[in-house]
């Protein structure tokens, strides 16, 4: 029952309309609760109000207590981070007017005695009423109170959750043109462009665990306070030296020993740049608890990075050797490390490697397609994957992205991807 501010139900107005609708009475409990419209006067606006569709995960992290947010700049499409997911939001229509109502009872609430349910799970009210017509029909006593709720408000849209991948670019777009090249150079720096750990977590389009996995993958540490990400040519001297104290110690590659590497390094380079970098390409060891590894596939890469930064082509053989040759003793060379920095090309006359990196190419699907294409005609998908993987979800992988925009064959029993137009 829906009612207007103006008029009050009473329990005789109940009993009417039960009569109306052909109702059983011996169906219904015993508290009424009548229905009335919100306010349409000052001190009675809830238009903040909106409607959110969450799953499993958002909430127990409600219930919970922990921080849920949402981000997006101006001319981004807001996203809801938990502390450990990214969610993109869209508006969806209700085709039915749906009733915020504060304090509504449930059956069971409103009834002094357990609630049966027809026999057969069948509504036999409309049965009941015609069969006890010798019944006085003012004798409707079941119903002896009636409650007032108020709505809230009415919704025609809610907002719908779909939980996406992270989006890092912006951590590149914001930190790659203050490049830390050692304190000498810092003096070029505008330090007004410059990001605190925070800043750049609010800013950022990601939960605070993928924040963190962001600056891991792009190697970005804090210096002086802010997050920078490293200008390549110094990282690479960086990194040269940090290897340099293992073969200096003789040490085993999975016994590497954190302090008398930081002490080593001490007046040479400044403290907090030698402690993040140990701590991005290095992890536990795992046979020698308190002593430290280097990854294989970080230097590799940063190694195979610092060759192919110029954009040139590599017959693919010499770039095999020059790349191991280049590589500290211990370390090989592995073709999946150049994944999203360089590309493999053995479907030409002259098979080559040559660089591209993911974090140089459009963050439209469309236009990094095209780009794509137009740097190689053929993909299969383990060469392409690196590079779309960004764009895929929890529900539409990388495949279903590819079967949609592009056109595929199959070459030697490989399948290959080729441009749609």
């Amino acid at each position: 029952m829906i009612y207007s501010q103006d008029y009050a139900r009473s329990i005789d107005d109940v009993r009417t309309i039960v009569q109306h609708a052909k109702l059983d009475h011996k169906n219904l409990t015993n508290t009424a609760q009548a229905i009335y419209y919100p306010r349409n006067e000052e001190g009675h606006d809830i238009g903040n109000i909106k409607l959110l569709e969450v799953d499993e995960h958002i909430l127990e992290e409600i219930k919970k207590g922990s921080e849920i947010c949402f981000k997006g700049a101006l001319n981004e499409k807001v996203v809801l981070c938990t502390e450990s997911r990214t969610y993109e939001m869209k508006e969806a229509e209700i085709s039915n007017s749906l009733l915020l109502v504060k304090g509504l009872k449930l059956a069971q609430a409103t009834s002094r005695s357990p609630i049966k349910s027809p026999k057969g799970g069948v509504n036999t009210s409309m049965d009941s009423s015609i069969e006890e017509e010798q019944e006085d029909p003012d004798k409707i006593d079941t119903i002896d109170e009636v409650e007032r709720k108020d709505v809230v408000k009415i919704f025609h849209d809610y907002f719908e959750l779909r939980q996406v991948k992270p989006k890092y670019r912006k951590i590149i777009d914001l930190l790659r043109l203050t490049r830390y090249a050692g304190p000498e150079n810092e003096h070029l720096i505008d330090r007004s462009l410059l990001f605190r750990f925070k800043q750049l977590l609010d800013t950022v389009q990601c939960s605070k665990d993928e924040f963190h996995e962001g600056l891991k993958k792009y190697r970005a540490i804090e210096v002086d306070d802010r997050v920078r990400m490293l200008d390549i040519e110094y990282e690479y001297r960086v990194l040269t030296l940090l290897l340099s104290v293992v073969s200096e110690n003789s040490w085993e590659l999975d016994a590497i020993d954190k302090d008398v590497t930081l002490e080593a390094m001490q007046g040479i380079i400044p403290f907090e740049v030698v402690d993040g970098m140990f701590n991005v390409y290095t992890t536990p060891s795992e046979r020698m608890p308190g002593r430290f590894q280097y990854r294989e596939d970080l230097v590799c890469a940063m190694f195979a990075e610092k060759i192919l930064q110029h954009g040139l082509k590599f017959h693919i053989d010499e770039f095999l050797v020059t790349w191991q040759e280049a590589l500290p003793e211990g370390f090989e060379a592995n073709e999946q490390y150049l994944r999203g920095i360089g590309i493999i090309d053995r479907e030409g006359s002259v098979p080559c490697v040559r660089g591209l990196n993911e974090a140089d190419l459009p963050m439209n699907l469309l236009g990094r397609l095209d780009m794509l294409f137009r740097t190689k005609e053929r993909w299969n998908l383990e060469q392409i994957e690196p590079y779309i993987e960004c764009f895929a979800t929890p529900t539409v992988g990388v495949t279903s992205i590819l079967a949609k925009y592009t056109r595929s064959l199959v070459v030697k029993g490989v399948r290959m991807y080729v441009s749609k137009h």
